[in-house]
């Protein structure tokens, strides 16, 4: 399968179990909980194999800004977390990041 296609569902399966650990309550309840540690352990899994391909510091890369707008996206939409111009900014920034890795670096397997 696709390294970058696996890795965007790495990526994907984190965000989805970091908002399922939210609305667990500290684990409290049984379903986002199980959904939590289900998405974090096929993210992990889903990067693992990514790892075959694609170098550890682009992967990580990708996934730790893309997983970080992706985050606070999602916080802003299911809980109302609002972030300020110097948090957006700064995940701008992220975003940026990330594209020039795609886009210029010699290192990202294309």
């Amino acid at each position: 399968m696709n390294p970058w296609l696996l890795l965007t569902i790495a990526i994907v399966s984190e965000v989805i179990g970091t908002s399922a650990l939210k609305a667990s309550e500290s684990f409290t309840r049984p379903i986002p909980a199980t959904i939590a540690v289900v998405g974090y352990v096929l993210a992990a899994y889903l990067l693992a194999l990514t790892l075959k391909t694609i170098p550890v510091g682009v992967a990580y890369a990708i996934w730790a800004g893309m997983g970080v707008v992706l985050v606070a996206l999602v916080s802003w939409l299911l809980y109302d977390q609002r972030l300020d111009m110097p948090a957006v900014a700064g995940m701008c920034l992220v975003i940026a990041g990330v594209a020039v890795i795609n886009l210029f670096s010699k290192t990202a397997v294309h």
